[in-house]
C-alpha cells in the first residue's frame, strides 16, 4: 500500500507518523488480514475436527466391498436365474450357496433380489457383525418410474472364507 508524501512524516529517531487518514485506512487493512487469518484458522480445525470417525467394524468394511461389488455386476447383468448366470456370480458366492442355488428349479423370482420384477437401483445399508467371520447387511432395492417409486429390504449375509468375503445368504 502506497501513502502520498503529505500523509507520512518521518520524526525523530526514525519513526513514521501516519496522517489520522492514512491510518484509519491501515488499521482497516490489519483487521481484515485479521479476520481473514482467523477464518482460515476457524475452517481448518473445522475440517480437521469435524471429520468423521468410521464407527463401523472392520469386518463390515471388508464385507461391504464385495457386496456392492457383486450387485453392481448383478445389476449390470441378467438377473435371471439360470446356471450360466450362477456360474458368472461364482466369484462372490460361498459353495454352499452355489450348490444351494444349483440344486434348486430356475424360478422365475430372482434370488438374490427375492423379486419377480426385478428393481432399477441398489443401496448397501446398514452392517451388523455376527461374528469376526461373519457380517449381514441391508440391501435397499429400488424401483422407480413415470407411476410409482418403490423400495423393498433384503438382507445379505457375508461370511470370511480364507481371506476373502463371499456371500452366504439372501433372505427378505
Amino acid at each position: 500500500m502506497k501513502f502520498r508524501a503529505d500523509e507520512v512524516e518521518r520524526r525523530a529517531g526514525g519513526r513514521l507518523h501516519f496522517s489520522a487518514l492514512s491510518r484509519s485506512i491501515l488499521e482497516a487493512q490489519l483487521t481484515k488480514v485479521r479476520v481473514l487469518r482467523s477464518l482460515f484458522i476457524g475452517m481448518a480445525f473445522l475440517a480437521v475436527g469435524c471429520s468423521l470417525p468410521n464407527l463401523e467394524a472392520p469386518q463390515c468394511t471388508e464385507a461391504r466391498d464385495t457386496v456392492k461389488r457383486f450387485y453392481s455386476f448383478h445389476f449390470g447383468s441378467d438377473m435371471s436365474s439360470t446356471p450360466e448366470n450362477l456360474r458368472s456370480r461364482k466369484a462372490f458366492l460361498t459353495p454352499e450357496l452355489i450348490e444351494e442355488l444349483a440344486g434348486s428349479n430356475e424360478t422365475v423370482s430372482d434370488y438374490f433380489t427375492a423379486t419377480e420384477n426385478y428393481p432399477r437401483a441398489f443401496r448397501v445399508g446398514e452392517c451388523s457383525t455376527n461374528s469376526a467371520e461373519k457380517s449381514t447387511f441391508q440391501v435397499l432395492l429400488l424401483w422407480r418410474d413415470e407411476t410409482r417409486s418403490d423400495q423393498k429390504e433384503v438382507l445379505v449375509e457375508t461370511v470370511k472364507l480364507g481371506d476373502k468375503w463371499l456371500i452366504n445368504k439372501v433372505s427378505n
